[in-house]
């Protein structure tokens, strides 16, 4: 399966990726929400920015995955707090994701810039920022 990731431009999540400082994503919610309990090792993962331009730029692969819940409020922070060295995450996306009753935790590795390219999002009504897009050849954008 691959699966497309928006990365906080802000937070300089792809930047932190391309220098190799940042090796974990993190999503969570209050509820079961994708990707909790849908993304397995081995499965490739396509970067793109929220900053508008719409363009995969890297990929990496999935090293490992935790998905944890549900939690409370205090084990989520500490969850977050432990992995923190490898999540990399600013004030912003500390307090977007500390907190949430369901944290899933995705180590990548094999990081790689590509070519940059565009992808069809007609097929995914909501404005989610991680696309299960099954095989990315069928969501390039010609």
């Amino acid at each position: 399966m691959d699966h497309v990731v928006y990365l906080d431009h802000k937070a300089k999540e792809l930047e932190n990726l391309k220098k190799g400082i940042k090796t974990m994503l993190i999503r969570g919610a209050m509820g079961r929400k994708f990707p909790y309990g849908k993304v397995e090792t081995g499965e490739q993962l396509y970067f793109i920015e929220n900053k508008g331009d719409g363009l995969i730029k890297a990929s990496a692969t999935v090293a490992a995955v935790i998905n944890a819940g549900p939690l409370g409020s205090e084990e989520s922070m500490a969850l977050i707090q432990a992995h923190q060295d490898k999540l990399l995450l600013n004030g912003g996306l500390l307090k977007r994701f500390g907190g949430k009753r369901y944290l899933v935790l995705i180590t990548i590795k094999d990081f790689q810039e590509t070519e940059n390219f565009k992808i069809d999002r007609s097929a995914y009504g909501n404005m989610d920022d991680w696309l299960p897009v099954g095989d990315i050849e069928k969501v390039r954008a010609l």
